[in-house]
């Protein structure tokens, strides 16, 4: 059973900057698709940024050339490293895994973390 982790969450000022980081209990990172997705009040989860096994990344057009997605696999981490944060990015964040290719729907992710809060304010 694959547990996943996320810290890295805070409370951040418009134009900071955070680095959420995503933990895997077990080695799903080396053939898995890795996506962080955000929910915030009273709107639905959407993602956010996924990084494919063969290293392929792919962003939400409203966080490109702000969000950067990175995968360590030899710590089972996912980071995901933001920056200049708008009062709009402000969500609960979680990381999802899946083996095999990304998938745009949520329900294709088995394996989701409990979430990290970002506030831009």
């Amino acid at each position: 059973h694959v547990q996943l982790v996320e810290s890295g969450g805070g409370l951040v000022q418009p134009g900071g900057s955070l680095r959420l980081s995503c933990g895997a209990s077990g080695s799903i990172y080396g053939d898995a698709c890795v996506g962080w997705f955000r929910q915030a009040p009273g709107r639905e989860r959407e993602g956010v940024a996924a990084v494919e096994s063969d290293g392929t990344l792919t962003y939400a057009d409203s966080v490109k050339g702000r969000f950067a997605i990175s995968k360590d696999n030899a710590n089972n981490t996912v980071y995901l490293q933001m920056n200049s944060l708008k009062p709009e990015d402000t969500a609960m964040y979680y990381c999802a895994a899946r083996n095999g290719y990304c998938y745009s729907m949520l329900s294709m992710y088995p394996y989701w973390g409990q979430g990290t809060q970002v506030t831009v304010s």
